[in-house]
């Protein structure tokens, strides 16, 4: 039996009873739309559960037992290429196949467009080869093709050029030179994500029959369900990585807003309390965590998953087709729930969050509940250590990212994952993002506070629901305000005689009163939950 709760935020809770052998609480609060437990990492005394101590000066986890597996694999050669992986750029429920979309990633400048003539998204280099004007701010014609609106070029899904309206008809076909084309990017849609390869040499065209982005089956399985977000995050892609890693912030970070498994004896007013990480492996692919209960795994360089129940381990970027993969599902009547995260790096200072929830129960609620509803409280927990983690990532870069660990005192076991990746980082991926040059290293300077969490740029306007609902809210606000002065100008208009009685009147000032106060409180909530609210931790 599931209860269904709505709070004021509004936010998305849920109580679930499991059998004896699952006895866990799931609890879901906005951003927590999955169990708490997999948020919080909550875990249970067991005498033989694998440990390990993280050590600032070194950055090495050590087991508690001596005898248990190495948690690196390391040859010579092994160094992380990021210009040889897929990249999600955006679930494709918000991407509007009418218009041309800006995106950036590992400093990249692209263009993502619907394709009807191959009905298929494409990804090119968001630079006309003409005047280098911008093809995002563009249009796609009545062929189908991308057309740049500074001068009109126009390109088909290969990026070839097919028309110059500058060019003579009956001179050379001067539309047909390699330099009139545009970079076109190998791109492909899995999980109800647009997926592309760094990469526009030809060279790369078939990857996609080679190597694969990571697969997550439980999105596609109809017995989940799968809600998207996503946001533009202004700090960069290793503190997004490493705050999502670590479960011990959030009684702090997000006191008030997360519920969290409490202790039987509370330290402090938010009941942290120790967290135990064991990860038997490490290497240039990654690596998976063991805690208890749950597991998670890090496919680099962007897919952070964590799963409460079953190891995830058939979450793959596999070479074989995901679709005819065999994964053990599980078994009939068995509650499953997944958190899945995908970090993009996207410049110095700024980063990009996809993140879905599959779970396979309790999926009547998200058909009633609309999504832009979850996003609201999801955008609150955002917020909540935002402004923090934009300062932190200033003081980190103060320190140089190759002094982190020196920089960092991290003593305890809760703080596994985050030492685990930053060991992958220093290890196989040259210890932070290869821009290749395109970026100085300094960070964008830090803009207002109203400025950074504003919601509205980084959120509402890259997600169809909560843009579609931001518009219908600010219409019915107007709507109300017009009812209320329309009301009031009758009374005011309408001569004694025709409404005499005293109660009629009131009626109608009443009314107007109310729905001008209604507007108000309207304004309100959509300023507060589409463009900026703030969090301040010492008042809550």
């Amino acid at each position: 039996m599931e209860t269904l709760r709505i709070s004021s935020i509004p936010s998305l809770q849920i109580s679930s009873k499991l059998d004896k052998t699952q006895s866990k609480t799931l609890t879901f609060l906005g951003f927590n739309q999955l169990p708490t437990s997999s948020f919080s990492f909550v875990q249970r005394n067991t005498s033989t559960f694998k440990t390990f101590t993280t050590i600032s000066s070194s950055i090495t986890t050590e087991t508690e037992n001596p005898s248990a597996p190495e948690i690196e694999t390391q040859t010579q050669d092994d160094k992380f290429d990021w210009y040889a992986n897929w990249y999600p750029l955006m679930p494709v429920c918000d991407l509007d196949k009418r218009v041309p979309h800006a995106k950036k990633v590992l400093g990249i400048d692209v263009v993502v467009w619907w394709d009807r003539n191959e009905s298929a998204w494409k990804v090119f280099d968001d630079t006309c080869p003409h005047r280098l004007a911008p093809l995002s701010e563009g249009r796609i014609d009545q062929w189908g093709r991308l057309q740049c609106v500074y001068h009109g070029w126009c390109f088909n899904g290969s990026g070839d050029c097919k028309f110059i309206p500058q060019a003579p008809t009956d001179g050379p076909p001067i539309h047909t030179s390699k330099k009139a084309c545009v970079g076109a990017y190998p791109t492909t849609l899995q999980n109800g994500i647009v997926w592309f390869w760094p990469n526009s040499d030809p060279q790369y065209k078939d990857i996609l029959t080679e190597k694969k982005p990571p697969y997550i089956p439980e999105i596609d399985d109809p017995s989940y369900v799968s809600l998207m977000g996503n946001r533009e995050i202004p700090y960069g892609y290793e503190v997004l990585i490493e705050n999502l890693m670590d479960p011990a912030h959030v009684p702090y970070a997000h006191y008030g807003i997360m519920q969290t498994r409490q202790p039987k004896e509370k330290a402090d007013r938010e009941g942290g309390r120790p967290l135990n990480f064991y990860i038997p492996k490490l290497d240039i692919n990654g690596f998976i965590a063991e805690q208890n209960p749950g597991h998670s795994k890090f496919l680099p360089p962007c897919v952070f998953c964590v799963s409460i129940f079953s190891p995830i381990d058939h979450i793959t970027g596999a070479a074989s087709s995901p679709r005819t993969e065999k994964v053990s599902s599980p078994q009939k009547g068995q509650r499953e729930a997944l958190l899945i995260f995908m970090c993009v790096p996207v410049s110095p200072g700024n980063s990009r969050l996809i993140w879905t929830f599959p779970r396979n129960f309790g999926v009547w609620i998200d058909k009633i509940v609309p999504r832009w509803m979850f996003h609201v409280g999801q955008n609150l927990i955002l917020d909540s250590d935002l402004y923090l983690l934009h300062l932190e990532e200033r003081r980190i870069m103060d320190a140089g990212h190759s002094q982190w660990q020196k920089a960092c005192f991290v003593p305890t076991k809760s703080d596994a994952l985050v030492v685990g990746f930053r060991k992958w980082l220093n290890k196989y991926a040259g210890g932070q993002v290869d821009w290749r040059g395109k970026f100085t290293g300094a960070l964008p300077p830090t803009p207002p506070k109203e400025q950074l969490l504003d919601r509205y740029r980084s959120h509402v306007v890259n997600c169809s629901s909560c843009n579609a609902a931001h518009k219908a809210l600010g219409v019915l606000e107007v709507v109300l305000q017009v009812v209320s002065l329309s009301l009031l100008g009758i009374v005011a208009a309408t001569k004694q005689g025709v409404l005499s009685s005293v109660v009629a009147r009131s009626t109608l000032v009443a009314t107007a009163l109310v729905c001008f106060a209604a507007s108000k409180w309207l304004a309100h909530f959509i300023y507060k939950n589409f463009h900026f609210h703030d969090y301040n931790h010492a008042f809550v």
